[in-house]
């Protein structure tokens, strides 16, 4: 539903709903390494690292900048103002820096994908454009199929949306570098873009709706009626993150759409898409808050689920928990079997108040110096 495809609305909105756990409980003993080492505390929201050589870029959306870590911890703007940044990353030859950005808040006026490269050049690709002349996901049924008048008041009256295709919305998430083109996650569009380097838009892969069956469990928790139970809702698949893997593939996570609480389960996806033809295939499940994906040295994909506070793993298509982090909205891989992660503030008023973070995820041998390159 569009009110939860607009990541950094939605997850402000959302996170004020739910209890967000603590890394680790009074009394409990420390959890062994893995552990997170605190290179910032100077972020507010940062949605997407990029481990460039010596570089740590963030985009931190709730700040509007995009910047280097530097070693004091404090981020050094390199776009300033960067309205609803979210995605970064630094081309293969580091010639180019890519981001994403989104302004609007109920309704987006403006999204798309920034290249700045040498000499002070700057190409815009209009993602809202496109998807307004385009629209990916328009032949895409979501909602309920053929529902009973019951059905269609229930959920009306609960503010779900009853029968529909796709919508036109645009929200330029994540990026990455694919060959000479770009591959933009566009969690308002439910597809992932290519852009290439003058800016021109095209289509890639649009993901198929999430149906759930709805339980007496979760009509209860969404104060439906019984003539809702057994009914399968096909929600969007939100596309939150993209990554090339050493196939050359690409591997993406997906928000699932509706209620991102326990309400309706661990949703969330991981996908590996055919850049060549579209095709995506489902690899793995039961996520809850799949925002961002890091791709390890020996193909484990580790998933960072806002929802959880947690990172986990996902092994052969198995999924199993890596490590607590509360808030952590993103995550990167760096050479040496490093890992990076980005944490929010606090959103919710109710439960323990802490920082934005960038941390490094260290593991024995792993932790030898912030020096990595993808």
């Amino acid at each position: 539903m569009k009110q939860f495809r607009a990541l950094g609305a939605g997850i402000a909105a959302l996170a004020l709903i739910l209890a967000t756990p603590t890394m680790a409980s009074a009394g409990q003993k420390p959890k062994p390494a893995p552990g997170p080492v605190v290179k910032s505390s100077q972020v507010v929201a940062p949605f997407n690292l990029d481990i460039d050589g010596r570089d740590v870029h963030v985009a931190d959306g709730f700040a509007g900048i995009v910047g280097t870590l530097a070693a004091d911890g404090s981020i050094t703007p390199t776009v300033n103002p960067a309205p609803g940044a979210s995605g970064v990353e630094v081309s293969q030859n580091g010639r180019t820096l890519a981001f994403t950005t989104t302004e609007g808040e109920m309704e987006i006026t403006a999204s798309g994908l920034n290249l700045w490269g040498p000499r002070g050049s700057k190409v815009y690709a209009d993602t809202l454009a496109y998807e307004q002349a385009n629209n990916p996901d328009q032949d895409v049924a979501y909602g309920v199929e053929n529902p009973s008048q019951c059905v269609s008041d229930a959920l009306t009256a609960a503010g779900f949306p009853v029968s529909y295709t796709g919508l036109v919305d645009s929200h330029a998430y994540s990026v990455t570098q694919w060959g000479r083109q770009w591959v933009i996650a566009d969690a308002g569009a439910n597809a992932l873009l290519a852009a290439d380097s003058a800016g021109r838009v095209s289509t890639l892969a649009v993901f198929p709706a999430q149906p759930t069956t709805i339980t007496s469990e979760m009509a209860a928790a969404l104060s439906l009626p019984d003539c809702v139970v057994g009914i399968p809702y096909r929600f969007e698949a939100v596309p939150t993150d993209v990554e090339v893997g050493r196939d050359g593939m690409l591997y993406v996570t997906t928000l699932p759409g509706g209620p991102e609480s326990p309400v309706l389960g661990a949703r969330g996806a991981l996908w590996r898409v055919n850049p060549w033809n579209g095709s995506a295939t489902q690899i793995a499940t039961g996520f809850l808050g799949a925002t961002n994906l890091a791709i390890g040295q020996r193909g484990e994909i580790y998933v960072a689920e806002y929802f959880a506070s947690a990172i986990s793993v996902v092994r052969n298509g198995t999924k199993s928990h890596f490590l607590d982090l509360t808030n952590v909205v993103a995550i990167e891989a760096g050479r040496g079997g490093s890992l990076w992660a980005g944490t929010t503030i606090s959103l919710d008023p109710a439960g323990p108040q802490v920082p934005g973070t960038i941390v490094e995820i260290v593991n024995g041998k792993w932790h030898k110096k912030a020096s990595f390159r993808h």
